[in-house]
């Protein structure tokens, strides 16, 4: 496309980009305006680099958004953007579309409920449950603005409703919500936080020393990247509304089992959402980005607690990328992360600490702590490898209630290992292996419940899979049917123990 003498549409909102390049931010700014626009809804990007002439473009073709037209006046160019296809356009969008700038009051504490106590070897799953197609594809028209919130929700209840019956069918002590209203376990935060937005993958190639080997790399992962989205920091965090709380409320009303509810932990928050090419622009180092993150886990934390919430689960996976695959200078698929890791010791370090802020003067006993080795496929020749070993300092001094740890696969490693974490400590361990399509027989499963109970005692052990049955909602790791199978292979185990 050519640049003509000026734009016959009037846009909806508009940005400077200055000398930004495409690989240096500009995309993230992008879709930070953009996303926020109703499909039909024109955007002016303003640019001074030549190289968006042909990058722009290219974009627009990758994602599904028409460039409408451009003007160049020396260096000074001006792009018009159209979000999907000009075509869809019906009417121009109320003003305010854009992202706010004002920061809203953090929500104030309820009174606090009544918890139910949660038993020994009490039986749960970890977090998420498969989602069926119809909540999928509400999710995906949530993100990118063609369904409402009420809506969303409201679709979202009933599939909750649907993954809870299934746990209860499955004899389950402990249910979760199914992790239903999230495309992951991680990223879904930057929705509900203001000043972060969720971008597509395929944003991030121009981000990487190599896009083509990163691109690979997803393909051979079985990631879409164009569904699966990342989140972006563009100003200082704020908890406006909660982050999960508002998933306890609803489940708490279709349940009388506990409720277990799991957060990314503060380390794998600090590392996914730090991005140097544009958290910069909020904050100064990933050490200042982790202290808001605190602050905003501290808050909800406070929330689910008051809720009715039996165990706030924080899940650290990347924990194991750090002993597992050693320093390195690019960005682990595991965690999503494009930020640097400085290394074992530094980083183990840096992540106890940021959890100990975070569980600080709260009740320990309603706390717990979830470590694998990557739940993205079912693939286990691709997940990292090895034994605990190299943590158990690390999880030892972390003043947490109880530690949810995978173990039934083989690449986790001895379970003699886990007699160092500390003695007042609850041990979940994982009994069913959710990456393997067959169910494990129930001999099998109180073999390892029998092994627990002998290394920690009957009161101190919990029962779960390795991991979640659908850590991403675009790619369970098996199917609605298989995963109540297995919750079910495990209640049938332990009642030999009870």
């Amino acid at each position: 496309m050519t640049p003509t003498a000026r734009h016959i549409h009037v846009p909806d909102t508009s940005f400077d980009g200055g000398d930004l390049d495409c690989g240096n931010g500009l995309l993230l700014l992008i879709r930070r305006h953009i996303d926020p626009l109703p499909r039909g809804g024109l955007l002016e990007i303003l640019s001074s680099e030549v190289s968006v002439d042909e990058d722009l473009p290219a974009w627009c073709r990758l994602t599904g958004n028409e460039l409408v037209s451009w003007t160049k006046t020396g260096r000074q160019r001006s792009f018009l953007v159209c979000k999907g296809a000009l075509s869809e356009r019906t009417a121009a969008p109320q003003a305010g579309t854009a992202a706010p700038s004002a920061t809203p009051a953090t929500p104030p504490r309820r009174q606090a409920a009544t918890v139910p106590a949660i038993p020994a070897l009490a039986a749960m799953g970890i977090g998420s449950w498969p989602r069926p197609r119809w909540m999928v594809e509400a999710m995906h028209a949530h993100v990118e603005g063609r369904l409402a919130e009420q809506a969303f929700h409201e679709t979202a209840d009933d599939a909750v409703r649907l993954a809870i019956a299934a746990q209860e069918r499955a004899g389950v002590d402990v249910v979760t919500d199914g992790e239903q209203r999230r495309d992951s376990y991680a990223s879904f935060v930057a929705s509900r936080l203001d000043n972060c937005q969720l971008i597509p993958l395929t944003d991030l190639l121009p981000l990487v020393d190599d896009p083509e080997e990163f691109a690979a790399e997803l393909r051979a992962l079985d990631i879409p990247a164009g569904e699966v989205r990342h989140p972006a920091v563009f100003g200082p965090l704020v908890r406006s509304r909660p982050l999960v709380a508002h998933e306890v409320d609803f489940a708490r009303t279709v349940t009388e089992k506990p409720v277990k509810v799991a957060l990314p932990g503060p380390y794998l928050l600090t590392r996914t959402m730090w991005m140097e090419c544009i958290s910069d622009q909020a904050y100064a180092s990933r050490e200042d980005l982790a202290q808001d993150i605190v602050r905003v886990l501290r808050e909800e934390l406070a929330d689910l607690l008051d809720a009715g919430a039996a165990l706030i689960q924080f899940d650290e996976p990347v924990l194991s990328e750090v002993v597992f695959a050693g320093a390195k200078n690019k960005r682990s698929f595991m965690c999503g992360a494009l930020s640097e890791s400085l290394g074992p010791d530094h980083e183990l370090g840096f992540a106890r600490d940021l959890l100990n802020a975070v569980l600080a003067d709260f009740p320990r006993e309603r706390t717990a702590l979830h470590v694998c080795r990557g739940n993205w496929t079912p693939d286990e020749s691709v997940a990292l490898s090895g034994g605990y070993a190299p943590l158990v300092a690390t999880l030892s001094q972390v003043k947490v209630g109880a530690y949810l740890l995978e173990m039934c696969t083989p690449r986790a490693g001895e379970m003699e290992v886990l007699r160092a974490l500390p003695d007042d400590a609850r041990l979940g361990v994982g009994v069913v292996n959710q990456k393997h399509a067959a169910v494990e027989e129930t001999d099998a499963v109180a073999a390892r419940i029998a092994q627990a109970i002998d290394l920690f005692g009957r009161q101190r052990v919990l029962l779960h899979p390795d991991c979640g049955f659908a850590t991403f909602a675009d790619n369970p790791i098996c199917a609605g049917g298989t995963a109540q199978d297995k919750l079910a292979a495990i209640t049938r185990a332990v009642e030999r123990f009870r």
